[in-house]
């Protein structure tokens, strides 16, 4: 648990040894057998799953890890997973004797000071030899868990100072030897985790990738290890010459961004994360370098895979979408994360909270610096949500259930040039496709009285974003509600001259004479018959406002987007008709004067230089 240790599970892996010379189109045979292997280990936990934050969310990932630890394929599941897969087996790998390691094996890890996440993101890991007891590589399989046994449900403590505090930590697990399920350490992984469906879940992960071994097994069988190795390789190589490839098109220079985060759970205000993107022929160099460093925050600590595989989700959306996802990535592209900063922590501090942030401000500032290079592709990947408002209670068995504020919503889905923000959630989110609210009430005495997208909830710009909702929830009995609220005074920021969302706002007991807003934090416990409103911040603008066609601005006023008075007084266009009688139109003379009125010219020339 060190820095150092931190640098070897980074350190650059050589190629598989291998006596094969591939040719491209068996490469991309075998490598597309890969993506068919990890989509099929993630449906199968995805349908096994009791948990809805699984089977209904999505929030899992497949990857397949090479014999040396390098990222083989990942590219089933929530991308910021896709980038931590190889970092916690690692040290598996680094210590294959002193954990026993062998054919039918299963393993469990979660441990952010060994490669891994936060706890909640539980990786289960199994590897794969071949018919010579050689190691080819390493099925994984990570979803985010509802519990992980520490002092408060979910894993989240908003005061934890240390990652003690937020639960059970497995380095390297055994918990299937050689085929056989070790039971005794299966019901002591169970007993450790508050969830009665915990034990479904962790059942499914195990057999996931159980399914995916046999399947890589047959693959071995019919290419042989050495030609399964050979186009890991043809892969691996490939994938940093497109990526090299990319950044050689980029101008030479050096390009920063800076993100603020409102406060830590502590109430410290404006946590700081700076991102200095140096471009230099073919190498990409992104430098965390001036993030902040204060050891006495609390609550935004990300780990260092963590933070590594945040830079690199939004590196890879500035290139071409066609390039393959795996370690060729990272040869191509230098990450340097300074020790001690709250994107590198130092060893056993907490780190559940780090993953939403310092997390997603990280992207952020990987967009803003990126964005002056690949503006075309400037979206970040991310969500400003601080933490969603988490209720918690007990069924008359003295069962602890929780719902996790993870259903249906929309939030951070900004523009992009030449296209509109759309959909219920950011890219960042891949295939998490939220569990619907009707699900949570047929789980939890709660009831959804609305979610609405919030007109003129979304940046305005040239393309705008989409428009966060308001979540309104009341909860049937007395229990106890959780939050930390952050981006409200530093939202999502807008792009190339779009504007920022709408920050996020939260309140509880509405309609009461004790309805207050959440400013910071909140454990509170919640009489009978209260009601919570969570506002959503929606996505950020592309773009001047005043650029956008007119035409387009109409359409939204008519979709209840943007508002008439916002159509006018920020878009500059000006509407004939009524919203009531669905008959606006566009007075084209007094748009065109409202416009130049507005500075629209200036805005053009700009555009045109």
């Amino acid at each position: 648990m060190s820095y150092e240790l931190n640098r070897k599970l980074a350190a650059r892996r050589d190629p598989l040894p291998t006596n094969v010379n591939i040719d491209s189109v068996t490469a991309d045979i075998i490598r597309g057998a890969f993506e068919t292997v990890c989509f099929e280990s993630a449906t199968f936990l995805g349908r096994a799953a009791s948990s809805p934050i699984i089977n209904q969310s999505n929030e899992r990932n497949a990857a397949i890890v090479d014999g040396h630890g390098r990222l083989a394929m990942g590219a089933i599941g929530t991308p910021h997973l896709t980038f931590v897969n190889q970092m916690e087996t690692r040290w598996g790998l680094m210590n294959q004797e002193r954990y026993d390691w062998g054919p039918g094996d299963i393993f469990l890890a979660n441990d952010p000071d060994h490669g891994g996440g936060h706890l909640p993101d539980y990786c289960v890991y199994g590897p794969v030899y071949d018919e010579k007891g050689e190691l080819i590589c390493i099925q994984t399989l990570q979803a985010h868990q509802g519990d992980t046994g520490g002092k408060d449900p979910g894993g989240f403590t908003l005061e934890a100072t240390d990652i003690f505090t937020e639960g059970v930590i497995y380095p390297c697990l055994k918990l299937v030897h050689r085929g056989e399920l070790r039971k005794d350490v299966f019901d002591f992984v169970v007993r450790n985790n508050r969830f009665a469906t915990f034990a479904g879940d962790i059942a499914a992960m195990i057999g996931g990738v159980q399914h995916a071994v046999r399947m890589l097994d047959s693959l071995l069988a019919k290419w042989g290890s050495e030609t399964v190795k050979a186009a890991i390789n043809h892969s691996v190589e490939h994938t940093e010459r497109r990526v090299r490839e990319e950044v050689a098109k980029w101008p030479d220079g050096i390009y920063e961004g800076t993100v603020l985060i409102d406060h830590d759970t502590a109430g410290t205000k404006d946590i700081k994360v700076h991102v200095t993107c140096t471009i230099k022929g073919d190498q990409l160099t992104v430098d965390l370098t001036g993030t902040d460093d204060r050891q006495d925050l609390v609550g935004v600590w990300n780990t260092f895979a963590n933070s590594r595989s945040y830079v690199m989700t939004q590196v890879i959306t500035h290139m071409d979408p066609t390039i393959v996802r795996n370690e060729g990535m990272f040869n191509a592209v230098e990450i340097i994360i300074p020790e001690g900063c709250i994107a590198h922590p130092p060893p056993n501090k907490p780190a559940a909270l780090g993953s939403f942030h310092p997390a997603c401000e990280i992207t952020e500032a990987v967009t803003l610096a990126l964005s002056q290079v690949a503006p075309e592709r400037a979206q970040p990947q991310l969500y400003k949500i601080g933490m969603p408002n988490a209720v918690i209670g007990f069924d008359d068995n003295g069962m602890m259930w929780m719902d996790q504020g993870v259903d249906c919503r929309s939030m951070d889905a900004s523009a992009i040039q030449g296209i509109d923000g759309w959909g219920s959630c950011p890219n960042a989110l891949g295939n998490l496709i939220l569990s619907e609210a009707e699900d949570a009430e047929s789980r939890f005495p709660i009831l959804n009285i609305s979610r609405e997208m919030k007109t003129d909830g979304g940046g305005a710009g040239q393309w705008r974003g989409s428009p966060g909702s308001l979540n309104v929830k009341q909860v049937l009995k007395p229990l106890s509600a959780m939050a930390w609220m952050v981006s409200a005074e530093h939202p999502l920021r807008g792009m190339c001259g779009g504007e920022d969302a709408i920050p996020y706002e939260n309140h509880f007991e509405v309609g009461t004479p004790n309805e207050r807003k959440i400013e910071h934090t909140a454990q509170d416990l919640l009489p009978e018959g209260s009601v919570i409103a969570y506002q959503h911040g929606g996505g950020a603008g592309f773009g001047p406002s005043l650029l956008r066609d007119p035409e387009a601005v109409k359409e939204d006023v008519l979709d209840e987007y943007i508002s008439e008075k916002a159509a006018r007084e920020v878009y500059g266009v000006v509407l004939k008709g009524t919203l009531e009688n669905y008959d606006l139109e566009v007075d084209v003379e007094a748009t065109e004067a409202l416009r130049k009125e507005m500075g629209v010219d200036e805005l053009l020339s700009e555009a045109a230089e």
